[in-house]
């Protein structure tokens, strides 16, 4: 009985695995995008995040330059103020994974990157780790000379970066990390880094999409032309009052509905990270502005979204699906019902031939009983007609 129920369990089993199987492999492998046809918007422009990390260091120069070539309409990066007040890129609050910090100050490792002098960092090597490191797997792709490139590289100022946008007429937007307490410049760096922005690079204030949010009303009214972002998502009524037109937000708290009720009030939305074509694909369908990317690369090659299907195309399939999955199961079920009936039939004849040789020997072993009660029987009666004799 426990054989039979753990057979029809494991049988089950099997049914359930196919069904989910076949209702998951259309979405889990082509992640569909359902568009009616001439409602598709305009690719989502790429932003390069911290450059193009899988081609060189990240946040270093070469990095901009190989999203600058692989296509990328804006770049990202993150920017701190050194001990002597110049900006620089850097997304580590400290500068162990990116640099060669604990060769040349091996006592400061853990010292934030803000507590070190422009000329300290201008000493440091911020590109051996990439090919040592190897972190997306890309680093043997790229040639000799490359690689001694990559090899080679320092960390980047805000100068040099904003210097490469604007030659190149690229949006920037970047992080803007507040120096730790006792810092020279932990109550302006604000206006610090926009007096780079002004004073020092070539970019115009519209390429600029401005994320920090610290004393946001001020720098709207020192310059409007600065594209506000915000890195939440706040009420409607909230971002208008902040004078929002770009919400830059990571994929997994966005939806098409909201990004349409965005779009509807002239605020576009940037998502974070995305870097694999079907989830490109997906924003792209999902109406999705821009995306920061580690490929731009990459998903600079689609032309279109992966699977663009119609709804009917779509209703389709999944009546496709729906038919070969009851086809199939149905086909289990009676291969099984078979298979159960003829080991059925197998064991009752089993049983049948072995009561019948059960009695068999039975009934040989009672007539050899019978011949020998018998026998001994005759030997009483002969003994006792030998001890009857006078």
């Amino acid at each position: 009985m426990n054989i039979f129920l753990m057979r029809r369990g494991v049988i089950v089993g099997v049914y359930l695995i196919i069904l989910l199987t076949l209702y998951l492999l259309p979405l889990g492998l082509y992640s569909p995008c359902i568009k009616e046809k001439g409602t598709l918007g305009p690719a989502p422009a790429l932003i390069g995040h911290r450059g193009a990390p899988m081609l060189a260091p990240e946040n270093t120069l070469m990095s901009f330059e190989k999203a600058v070539e692989a296509g990328s309409d804006g770049l990202e990066t993150d920017v701190t103020i050194s001990y002597d007040g110049v900006p620089f890129l850097m997304h580590d609050h400290n500068l162990q994974r990116t640099t060669n910090v604990h060769e040349v100050f091996p006592n400061r490792t853990n010292t934030p990157a803000a507590m070190f002098t422009w000329s300290e960092l201008e000493g440091l090597n911020a590109g051996s780790w990439f090919l040592s490191q190897n972190p997306f797997g890309t680093a043997g792709s790229l040639g000799q000379e490359e690689r001694l490139r990559a090899g080679n590289q320092s960390v980047c100022s805000l100068q040099d970066f904003l210097q490469l946008a604007g030659q190149t007429h690229k949006l920037v937007i970047f992080d803007l990390y507040r120096p730790p307490y006792g810092h020279p410049y932990s109550n302006s760096w604000i206006q610090h880094t926009l007096d780079v922005i002004y004073n020092v690079s070539s970019i115009q204030s519209s390429q600029v999409l401005w994320l920090p949010s610290d004393l946001r009303s001020l720098v709207h009214q020192m310059d409007p032309d600065l594209q506000q972002t915000s890195g939440s998502r706040l009420p409607l009524e909230e971002l208008q009052r902040n004078n929002i037109v770009k919400l830059n937000l990571p994929y997994s708290s966005m939806s098409a509905d909201l990004i349409s009720e965005y779009a509807a009030v002239n605020i576009s939305t940037n998502l974070y990270v995305i870097s694999q074509p079907w989830l490109y694909s997906l924003a792209w369908c999902s109406g999705v502005h821009s995306v920061t990317t580690n490929a731009p690369q990459l998903l600079r090659t689609l032309n279109s979204p992966l699977l663009l299907m119609s709804p009917e195309e779509y209703n389709l399939m999944w009546i496709l699906t729906d038919v070969v999955s009851f086809m199939l199961v149905i086909s289990i079920f009676y291969f099984h019902r078979w298979r159960e009936r003829g080991l059925a039939f197998c064991s009752d004849r089993e049983i049948k031939l072995s009561n019948s040789s059960y009695s068999q020997i039975k009934t040989e072993m009672g007539n050899i009983w019978s011949v020998s009660s018998s026998i001994r029987q005759t030997e009483k009666m002969v003994n006792l007609a030998t001890v009857t004799q006078p």
